[in-house]
């Protein structure tokens, strides 16, 4: 009798645990507080430490400001100009293009809309390994190259797509708009579903334009999800390598693609310079939040409507 009394009270007392409104919110949170500490804090906070250290196989010694200090040079800068070009250039395309595509496939008059969004979204399930490697192909640098017989035909000569600074920046760019241009026109879709017919019917009995109705409602109501794309185009921007990586790997000449994420992945990988690599990582984190708040200031998300 006393066995099973003492189970029964740890029985009630499990359940007081998981039945209270103070302590059950804590234990469901709880994954997710221990996932973000793990792959998230603590990962921060060991790359924030090891920016100030010479971190040698065996051997780790603090050097102060000295990692930070070494960002100074035409390496850092040519990264920093290459991922600030790459991040302006995706927002110019992934934004207003899938937008208006959007738009357009939410029309009445848009025949097999499935279709379009799927054609328009499979590119995104394609890793991007194998797509550079089609894009390589096709934007190579001989003349039996798809890209090359096309501008031949219209009288101009061979181009080394992937030599030149411009037209290897043109490949990144396009690389990156043909995956991720449906994941943003699904966005854009989502967010016309909330914009009231009434509000067009309105607009078209007041005499507005197309033009018209587009600025002074779809606009409005697309608001928050133009402010979550723009973000995760420019997170995406700045952490870009992948695109980099599969037309030169690292060592391109003159580092025509050089990034960020890429001189990361160079000092801290290929040149096993740890500290040195982490201290990139964190003006690179200073620089993103720093443009995430300044897009977030401009585009009003932190006003009360």
């Amino acid at each position: 009798m006393n066995s099973n009394s003492h189970t029964e009270t740890q029985s009630k007392n499990l359940k007081s645990i998981f039945y209270s409104q103070k302590i059950a919110p804590y234990i469901f949170v709880s994954p997710f507080i221990i996932t973000f500490a793990g792959f998230y804090l603590y990962p921060l906070i060991a790359t924030m430490i090891m920016s100030f250290q010479e971190v040698l196989p065996g051997q780790t010694s603090f050097i102060g400001l000295s990692n930070y200090e070494k960002l100074f040079n035409s390496t850092f800068y040519t990264a920093l100009e290459n991922t600030l070009e790459y991040t302006f250039w995706t927002l110019i395309i992934l934004i207003p293009i899938p937008m208006l595509l959007a738009i357009a496939l939410n029309s009445k008059f848009v025949k097999f809309k499935p279709m379009y969004r799927a054609a328009l979204f499979v590119p995104a399930l394609t890793s991007t390994i194998v797509a550079g490697v089609i894009f390589r192909l096709m934007f190579a640098e001989s003349d039996s190259a798809i890209a090359n017989q096309f501008i031949s035909f219209f009288g101009f000569s061979s181009i080394d797509w992937r030599g030149g600074e411009h037209t290897l920046m043109f490949l990144m760019v396009t690389l990156a708009a043909w995956r991720w241009m449906g994941v943003n026109l699904l966005y854009f879709l989502a967010g016309l579903q909330n914009v009231p017919k009434e509000m067009y019917e309105a607009a078209e009995i007041d005499g507005a334009s197309m033009v018209d109705k587009f600025i002074h409602v779809t606009l409005p109501y697309l608001k928050p999800v133009t402010i979550y794309v723009v973000s995760i185009t420019i997170f995406a921007g700045f952490r870009m390598f992948e695109e980099a990586y599969v037309f030169w790997q690292v060592n391109a000449p003159l580092d025509i693609n050089l990034t960020l994420v890429g001189l990361i992945y160079r000092e801290g990988f290929q040149y096993n310079n740890l500290g040195y690599g982490s201290a990139i990582g964190m003006v690179l984190l200073i620089v993103v939040f720093i443009i995430s708040m300044i897009n977030l200031k401009v585009m009003g998300a932190f006003k009360k409507d």
